[in-house]
């Protein structure tokens, strides 16, 4: 028997909601449409945010993206800005905004169990005004996500204390060879893995995170 026959897999709405069962009303009644203040207090202290994107076929990217606390822009109560900064310029999430708006946000706060979920339609801008308030280091943003928000909502904390998220004891960060060593092993490159180790040594890699 092969593996996908032995899949008893979930084919209709109905289906999964008969074995879900029904969500709790609180869980119904916590969306909504606009920031609340203590949603800008979330903002104001989050560093750190995951944005999911998808093309028009539905392929999917989700994007890590942080900053000092406080780097998201609140433009309005229904209109949040996120800024970028240099990166690898793969630029996978740009493109899939620029053939579907739609995102989802995910704004963590470090020792936070709790998530704040916004989930709107972005566009891309080269440009604003408030780009001045979102510089760091002398470094202004390429551009800005900003986000027209649909829905917003906090999210539950059972995740991050089904993980240990936070639990500093449960961290094994040396699991695992070295970045250097997992880019040379699974990716096609040039430079040695010495070379590699030392581009990526914090000192030296630091270096990059606002420079022009």
């Amino acid at each position: 028997m092969t593996q996908s026959a032995e899949l008893i897999e979930i084919t209709s709405p109905e289906e999964l909601r008969d074995l879900l069962g029904a969500p709790m009303p609180r869980a119904v009644a916590k969306e909504r449409a606009a920031l609340h203040p203590r949603d800008r207090d979330w903002l104001a202290a989050s560093p750190f945010v995951l944005v999911a994107t998808s093309d028009a076929e539905g392929n999917c990217d989700v994007s890590p993206k942080g900053d000092p606390a406080g780097f998201t822009y609140v433009i309005d109560d229904h209109t949040i800005a996120l800024p970028e900064r240099k990166g690898n310029r793969r630029a996978d999430g740009f493109h899939n905004i620029l053939a579907n708006p739609h995102v989802g946000l995910i704004f963590l706060i470090p020792g936070r169990t709790e998530t704040l979920r916004i989930n709107g339609r972005a566009r891309l801008v080269r440009d604003a005004p408030f780009f001045d308030e979102m510089i760091v280091k002398g470094h202004r943003p390429q551009l800005a996500v900003v986000v027209d928000i649909d829905t917003i909502f906090f999210h539950c904390a059972k995740a991050f204390l089904r993980s240990q998220l936070w639990q500093a004891e449960t961290w094994h960060p040396d699991v695992l060879p070295s970045h250097a060593c997992l880019v040379k092993e699974v990716q096609p490159t040039q430079e040695t893995l010495a070379e590699l180790e030392e581009y990526y040594k914090p000192e030296n890699y630091g270096k990059q995170l606002y420079a022009a």
